[in-house]
């Protein structure tokens, strides 16, 4: 070639290629691709790419304020209609059930009682039968421990639903509805506190009995506030039942029969809001259920309406038996743990000025006594009782449903495995049966119609 010859301009080199998120574009003018992957997107994305549709997918938390917790519902919209709905769990994850592994039988009420926190004392309650049917000793509980047992969870049962209804009005915009709800409920926690030392996450209820005795002025402070509770509870029933606003806003809302609520395993409130008046207090009495007068309300409606006034009802049945528990136990005397000292809580619990603590009077018995019986008591508080090899499967009446537990024993000091039906996870079942062919705003009345709360549901 000679020097006269052209040559060929040289050939610029390649532009780097860059991945962003599963994607590639060309370094310049380019603007890179930016691909949102997750598991519900993902899959509704190749949906739509496969069917030619457009379709908006929206998600409701999980931080939104209506969500009762930590909940996540993903919502396909048709404008303003819903086509589908999912429910998003496992926010509020505390792995509760596996921590249960590595606690003694009785440490594992402090489990229990922290998983639907707003109805505290009905998990305890599930979880120390459950304990008492695999140690066989159903029938050593003292009279006086039982109806303890029954005015708590009665109580607890009032304090759930005054909740379930109160925060149901206000996400529908009615603050005055929460506050009433709430003002009767404060009644309550004042007495379980004078009882217990704590408003929420007692563990007072124990394998064998309860931590220590009711004290007599309690009970007078509890009657005391029977009319504030009662008022609350009259306020809120003619909110429910005669504000025309309110019913219209509930009535054929979140329509679910009763042949829905049987294949999807819906119980309590719920199931009775068809006409069903399945109550496991009536149909497998526990704790001296079958002893005491009480009705189970119903309702035909189907709706999220028929469901709040079932739980307004429930609660005057409560008050009901509260009534009768507080006679019963002005009558009833004894002790309030099992006499079988190898299960029994060695220590004698009271209320002092720094809260629960040991009585005094048992700690100075325990140094005085013999050097077995302090062995023994360090022994069981520390290391627990064992429980006989097997598994038991036992149900409870939970203010929002059935509420099981399975317990399964390797002859140890700690369960092996413990597995809880609860409520609220099984009930959530239902929100798309609920939600679909209603309004977005028809979600938030479908959601606080099934009264869920994420501590349950994500234990």
């Amino acid at each position: 070639m000679s020097p006269d010859t052209p040559t060929a301009p040289p050939t610029p080199p390649e532009p780097p290629v860059t991945s962003i998120a599963g994607n590639t574009s060309i370094a310049g003018n380019t603007p890179p691709e930016f691909t949102a992957e997750g598991g519900d997107w993902s899959e509704v994305a190749r949906e739509l790419a496969r069917l030619k549709e457009e379709r908006v997918v929206v998600n409701m938390g999980p931080q939104h304020p209506s969500t009762h917790g930590v909940l996540r519902l993903i919502l396909e919209l048709d404008g303003e209609r819903v086509t589908d709905t999912r429910v998003g769990v496992g926010y509020l994850h505390s792995g509760i059930e596996k921590s249960f592994e590595y606690r003694t039988w009785a440490q594992g009420v402090t489990l229990a009682t922290r998983m639907d926190y707003v109805a505290s004392m009905s998990n305890e309650l599930a979880y120390v039968l459950a304990v008492e049917k695999l140690l066989g000793v159903e029938d050593q509980i003292p009279a006086r421990a039982q109806l303890i047992r029954v005015l708590m969870a009665e109580l607890s049962r009032v304090a759930s639903h005054l909740i379930a209804v109160g925060t149901g009005g206000n996400e529908l915009g009615g603050t005055t509805i929460m506050t009433v709800g709430f003002r009767s409920r404060e009644e309550i926690l004042k007495f379980v506190e004078a009882v217990t030392g704590l408003r929420m996450n007692n563990a007072y209820l124990r394998p064998g009995g309860v931590a220590q005795d009711v004290p007599p002025d309690a009970l007078d402070l509890l009657r005391s506030g029977f009319p504030t509770i009662l008022r609350g509870v009259s306020d809120l029933e003619d909110i429910l039942s005669n504000n025309p606003i309110y019913r219209r806003r509930l009535k054929d809302i979140a329509y679910l029969d009763k042949s829905g609520c049987l294949a999807l395993g819906i119980t309590g409130p719920m199931l009775r809001a068809t006409g069903t008046p399945f109550d496991l207090r009536k149909a497998a009495p526990y704790c001296g259920y079958e002893t005491f007068e009480f009705d189970v309300p119903t309702e035909d409606s189907c709706d999220a309406f028929g469901r709040f006034m079932v739980r307004m009802r429930e609660v005057r049945q409560s008050m009901r038996i509260v009534a009768q528990c507080i006679d019963r136990l002005a009558k009833t005397r004894g002790p309030v743990m099992i006499a079988d000292r190898k299960i029994a809580w060695p220590a004698s619990l009271s209320l002092g000025p720094d809260g629960q603590g040991q009585n005094p009077e048992h700690v100075a018995l325990m140094n005085s006594g013999s050097m077995e019986a302090l062995i023994h008591h360090v022994k069981l508080v520390t290391e627990g009782f064992s429980v006989p090899k097997g598994q038991v499967f036992s149900q409870t009446e939970h203010p929002k449903g059935v509420m099981g537990i399975h317990l399964v024993s390797d002859g140890g000091n700690r369960p092996h495995r413990v597995h809880v039906r609860e409520p609220s996870f099984n009930n959530l079942q239902a929100l798309a049966a609920l939600c679909i062919g209603g309004t977005i705003s028809d979600v938030i009345v479908s959601l606080a119609s099934i009264d869920p709360v994420a501590g349950g549901v994500d234990r």
